[in-house]
């Protein structure tokens, strides 16, 4: 008999809340008629752990590594498909393996990043399809930002003299910013309060805030027109009537 799915959300939630271990991973991947045994997990690694910022700089913890394996092996599966489950599951995910994952997290399919760990979201930010993240130098971004479909941000780059050299350097992405489809951030740059990014661009310098950029380089174009409205008023509520975007702000505890 087919388990509803509140159900298994709530037993997924509960199993990636508890810590996921090798034997907890297999069952929480049953609950998506996967198998995976026990043994398998315990030997498993994914294709970052072969990358030097993995193994020397930033390696993932047991736990982390399992969270990404649960990220990609869910994507593969019917279940990715109802957003009913598969928004609200990847936002635990997220919660777990983020360095920071605010409220309200939205995520769709085929999105993929290297190092969870490194990655920090505000709250109200959403991840359309195809967004891949190289985190390796880390990446911050702020309330209420959109990264729309095959948005590709790179942290690091290598020496042309010698491959093996690389530097890693952050991206930030402030509040209310804008990135759109098939938009490449390079590795250093930030984008600044309300910016926006046009589509099939690639950004190699800083955006100034509320400016539009486009193009090979990206440069300033003109302007955001905000019709004199600036954060909460700008609306970025990005899913039909606000639907996933309902969790409530935390209540700061009361002092006595």
């Amino acid at each position: 008999m087919m388990i509803p799915l509140g159900t298994v959300l709530q037993q997924s939630k509960a199993i990636v809340e508890g810590g996921l271990t090798p034997q907890s991973t297999s069952e929480l991947l049953k609950l998506f008629d996967v198998a995976f045994s026990e043994s398998l997990l315990q030997n498993a690694r994914i294709y970052s752990d072969t990358l030097p910022v993995g193994a020397h700089i930033h390696p993932y913890s047991e736990e982390q590594r399992l969270l990404h394996f649960v990220w990609d092996v869910f994507d593969k599966t019917p279940y990715s498909l109802l957003v009913e489950l598969s928004i609200p599951l990847r936002r635990i995910l997220a919660g777990k393996l983020f360095n920071h994952c605010g409220r309200n997290f939205l995520c769709e399919s085929g999105v993929s990043f290297n190092y969870g760990h490194q990655i920090s979201v505000g709250d109200d930010v959403f991840f359309n399809r195809g967004v891949f993240i190289d985190s390796k130098g880390g990446v911050t971004i702020g309330d209420s930002v959109c990264l729309t479909e095959n948005v590709t941000i790179f942290t690091h780059g290598h020496s042309e003299s010698d491959h093996r050299e690389r530097v890693y350097s952050p991206v930030t992405i402030e509040r209310y910013a804008k990135i759109y489809s098939g938009a490449i951030i390079l590795p250093g740059v930030t984008i600044g309060e309300q910016g926006i990014v046009t589509g099939g661009s690639i950004v190699t310098k800083d955006v100034v805030s509320n400016s539009v950029v486009a193009g090979v380089p990206a440069k300033v174009i003109r302007e955001r027109t905000s019709d004199g409205g600036s954060g909460e008023a700008l609306n970025h509520i990005w899913l039909d009537d606000g639907i996933f975007q309902d969790e409530p702000p935390s209540t700061p505890p009361v002092l006595s």
